[in-house]
């Protein structure tokens, strides 16, 4: 018998789950950094210096993969809950690949971007 947890659908759940825990850990510093823009402009300046390290370029690499691995799967769940299907299961493992696929391929995209 096979391990529920060797499983696509398993995977794809886990992917949406640790993304958005991430994200969520992500958004306080976000904001602090917004914080610094609106009140002190000069640390808000040596923060930006900061953030042309390559460190800093590889975590919005990660950080533009975890946003688009969130998104594919979370429409992936919408779809899954919203739609009607005729063959259930291949037609949700099928968004699973597609989801990972499109995901990829942005952090392909944005990755050429950063490096020009």
């Amino acid at each position: 018998m096979k391990s529920p947890r060797n499983h696509k659908a398993y995977w794809a759940f886990l992917g949406h789950r640790l993304s958005g825990l991430a994200l969520g850990i992500f958004l306080p510093a976000h904001f602090y950094v917004l914080g610094l823009a609106l009140e002190q402009s000069q640390r808000l300046d040596g923060f930006l210096k900061l953030a042309e390290m390559g460190a800093f370029k590889f975590g919005e690499w990660g950080l533009v993969i975890l946003l688009s691995i969130h998104m594919c799967f979370g429409l992936r769940l919408l779809a899954m809950e919203l739609l009607p299907w005729s063959t259930t299961r291949d037609a949700r493992l099928s968004w699973i690949t597609w989801g990972g696929i499109v995901s990829f391929v942005i952090g392909l995209v944005f990755a050429a971007r950063v490096v020009q």
